[in-house]
């Protein structure tokens, strides 16, 4: 009888393992796609960047050092919630702490992609964020757009700064390296990532014409409560 009840144990644990082996690929084909996507888009040239999609007990993120276009659905890396990787995976990226960090403290986060964007990154070299210079900054959740201090790349210390300047907010800046857009899909954090990207060159520009004014903590409140509702769809009732 115990015999019998340990196979049925091990029979449903290896059932689990099995319904989430066969759902990987369809996600690990979504991270190549996205990859490719931002990579031609021009929001991270080269190697650069790197996105992830949670999954039960870790993250799946895009690997270190191959270019998206020749990237293929196997070499996305599972890495555990415990930093862990399973023998015979690519190297992750060297950004995996930050997106293990993100997932850990924000579980509204199903996705994040961190790019090198053109003029998010310019600002970061400057160490500014993007402050409410326009009322879209309120997409991210907040009145500003944070940049983090400078650390090294791939560094536990990184990852405790970008955490920091997140916040509970959709997106922050990384001080002489790049920016970090989170969203409850993949689809949804590229798109903030490209929002990023639009606002820090607007921003960028107004800084070489002028000096921006900025929208008030007031109005920023204001917007904000009204992007809880835009875009969503009201059901119109029949008379």
């Amino acid at each position: 009888m115990k015999r019998t009840a340990v196979r049925r144990r091990v029979a449903r644990v290896l059932s689990k393992r099995a319904a989430v082996v066969s759902a990987t690929p369809n996600l690990r084909a979504e991270i190549v796609a996205i990859g490719q996507r931002m990579s031609a888009s021009g929001l991270s040239p080269g190697k650069s960047g790197n996105l992830s999609l949670r999954v039960d007990g870790g993250m799946l993120i895009t690997p270190t050092g191959i270019p998206y276009q020749e990237m293929k659905s196997a070499d996305i890396v599972e890495v555990r919630l415990d930093g862990r990787v399973a023998p015979g995976q690519r190297v992750a990226s060297s950004e995996w702490r930050i997106h293990l960090a993100i997932y850990k403290a924000r579980p509204d986060v199903g996705a994040i992609v961190h790019t090198h964007s053109l003029n998010a990154t310019a600002l970061t070299c400057l160490h500014r964020g993007i402050p409410a210079f326009h009322y879209m900054v309120a997409e991210f959740g907040g009145d500003r757009v944070a940049c983090a201090p400078y650390a090294t790349y791939g560094s536990e210390e990184l990852s405790r700064f970008a955490l920091k300047a997140l916040g509970p907010r959709h997106a922050c800046l990384l001080a002489n390296h790049g920016a970090i857009a989170v969203g409850e899909t993949l689809r949804q954090a590229y798109d903030r990532a490209a929002a990023v990207e639009a606002l820090a060159a607007q921003y960028a520009r107004a800084l070489a014409i002028g000096r921006p004014r900025i929208l008030s903590g007031r109005e920023m409140a204001r917007v904000i409560e009204k992007f809880k509702t835009y875009g969503k769809q009201t059901e119109v009732k029949a008379k």
